[in-house]
């Protein structure tokens, strides 16, 4: 049975702006220890005292990574391995579209680095600390932008506008494949998509986008609104035990038809494997990093 939720740990990515901020701050509300993790140290510890006075809970915490680069990942899951007993949930949510094509440090493309690679590499690091608190759930951030996308196998290149949809479809890919490996463990893995949501998203970017996003914004519902579907599958006791799935507005919904294809997502695991130096097989996945 799932802690009460005053009881659980609780990690958010891409925890201090938008919709991480906004659910790091639902879920903080709620009362369970809350850790954000965040890339600058004091925009990041800026929001935890934010959500610790908005909140009254003072079991909020923060952790430093740059989700884009595998050497930060690694050392923020070394860093969980060693300060948390346990962890009963983590929530991917960190994203951002790159329409210029920048690379990281590491020589990665970075939509494919921080929105498919980060999340990957990091769930599949925390994975016997997840296990070990089980029952325990992984909720990954997607996107109604993955309709119409298709996965463009061997080279996984994933910049611009289609690039991102790629990514977010590879999000899906990711979260199906994995509930499929980890069956029976006591880890759920389900996806969302928080809808049209007025954040800075991809303000980071030059051109055009940036006049044109507070114009979509009109259209679009509050961080906190976008924010509720991840809060729902990483707290709420309706969906204990639901896995493989994937959520609008907290119902389960379908995806598109080839966000479903066994074959694709199996290849997408394969290859994400090598890229991050990790064995493709789960039961080789060790307690620390």
């Amino acid at each position: 049975m799932t802690p009460p939720i005053g009881e659980r740990i609780i990690m958010v990515t891409g925890a201090t702006a938008g919709i991480g901020l906004a659910t790091a701050r639902a879920v903080a509300r709620q009362g369970a220890t809350v850790v954000l993790v965040g890339r600058g140290r004091e925009k990041t510890r800026g929001a935890v005292e934010a959500i610790t006075r908005e909140t009254g809970n003072t079991r909020v915490e923060f952790l430093l990574a740059d989700l884009s680069l595998m050497r930060d990942i690694r050392q923020l899951a070394a860093q969980v391995h060693e300060r948390y007993p346990r962890l009963d949930a983590l929530v991917n949510n960190v994203g951002a579209m790159f329409l210029n094509g920048q690379v990281s440090s590491e020589g990665i493309e970075m939509t494919l680095a921080l929105n498919h690679l980060g999340p990957y590499l990091l769930t599949r690091s925390l994975y016997t600390l997840l296990k070990a608190s089980s029952p325990a759930r992984i909720v990954n951030v997607s996107s109604l932008a993955h309709h119409g996308a298709r996965l463009d196998f061997p080279n996984l290149q994933f910049s611009g506008w289609k690039g991102y949809k790629r990514s977010k479809l590879a999000n899906l890919a990711f979260s199906y494949e994995l509930a499929r490996r980890i069956e029976g463990s006591g880890v759920t893995v389900n996806a969302l998509s928080p809808g049209l949501v007025a954040s800075n998203f991809g303000m980071n970017n030059r051109g055009l986008f940036p006049w044109i996003k507070p114009l979509v914004n009109r259209f679009a519902v509050s961080n906190e609104v976008g924010a509720e579907t991840s809060v729902y599958l990483a707290c709420s006791p309706e969906v204990e035990g639901v896995t493989g799935q994937y959520f609008t507005r907290c119902r389960s919904r379908r995806s598109s038809a080839v966000s479903y294809d066994p074959a694709a997502a199996a290849r997408l695991w394969e290859i994400s494997a090598r890229m991050t130096g990790l064995s493709s097989d789960l039961s080789m996945e060790r307690p620390s990093c």
